[in-house]
């Protein structure tokens, strides 16, 4: 069935705030899983809905260690979102990935140590399946937003998610190149992992700062990072005006707006109260 989009972006390191939004309000959305980044930007462009929130908060506040992701998705989808677009600043470990241009992540590899990475657990025990864990309609449409607004974008992506916030060690990038990944970040687990348990189609993109420090020679400093940032952020938002322009008028149901469907183990009679409360937003088609 046929509905309208209401978007979510989530924007990286430099992207704090979404441009040429009509009705455009900031909105505190309170999440019974703790305090999300910041609160979320709601206003429309045309007949399309847009919900922002920057990831690392106003002014970059919040550590990539730090992040509530269960909150942050929790409250992209209390807000209505049917869709997350993420927008995320990665080195590259690819010489064909250089700096300035975009990657669209296709799958992940997660390093992250010690972050609360589901919604479920005892009393509502489920397993989402992460086989291919971005939304191929999302991608594809992104990579043409990328085109029109001028960039270049490499497809297919293998995103390594490091813990930080420390950059990597030469020998940790060249074992993680070794590994088959493309770019590295610090952000995108379990987010992408959360969304999926939250059944909102995800993809991101990735746009390159760096080379990591993988090549003779390179390293990774926080001022060539947010040079680049700047000027990776004025193709961005060129992108996501594109995005936006392109989206069809109706948004065909995805198979990943019913992924809890068979995910859920735990018998009903030992199903926890509390749980189910927390998940009023997640699992709100199940609970309904």
């Amino acid at each position: 069935m046929a509905s309208g989009w209401t978007l979510g972006v989530i924007g990286g390191s430099g992207i704090y705030a979404l441009e040429g939004l009509e009705d455009a309000q900031w909105i505190a959305i309170s999440s019974p899983w703790g305090k999300p980044s910041d609160e979320v930007l709601c206003g429309r462009i045309g007949d399309v809905q847009l919900r922002f929130l920057p990831r690392h908060g106003r002014g970059h506040c919040v550590s990539p260690s730090e992040l509530n992701s269960r909150a942050n998705i929790d409250v992209l989808k209390r807000a209505g979102c049917t869709d997350i677009l993420a927008i995320s600043a990665v080195g590259s470990l690819r010489e064909e990935i250089a700096p300035g241009q975009f990657a669209i992540a296709e799958q992940f590899i997660d390093r992250t140590k010690g972050r609360a990475s589901s919604y479920f657990g005892s009393g509502f025990v489920a397993h989402v399946s992460m086989a291919d864990p971005v939304c191929p309609r999302l991608s594809d449409m992104a990579a043409k937003a990328i085109a029109a607004a001028g960039g270049k974008s490499s497809t297919g992506a293998t995103y390594l998610a490091m813990e930080g916030p420390q950059f990597s060690t030469r020998a940790e990038s060249h074992m993680y190149r070794q590994w088959g990944a493309d770019i590295i970040g610090m952000t995108a687990m379990p987010e992408a992992k959360l969304a999926r348990e939250a059944e909102l189609p995800y993809a991101l993109i990735g746009m390159a700062t760096d080379y990591d420090c993988w090549r003779e020679g390179d390293e990774v400093d926080v001022a060539q990072v947010v040079a680049q940032m700047q000027q990776n952020g004025e193709l961005a938002r060129a992108m996501l005006r594109e995005f936006i322009a392109a989206l069809p008028n109706a948004r065909e149901a995805s198979p990943i707006d019913c992924a809890l469907d068979d995910a859920v183990i735990t018998a009903p009679d030992k199903h926890d109260p509390a749980l189910l409360a927390k998940l009023d937003a997640v699992a709100k088609r199940l609970l309904a």
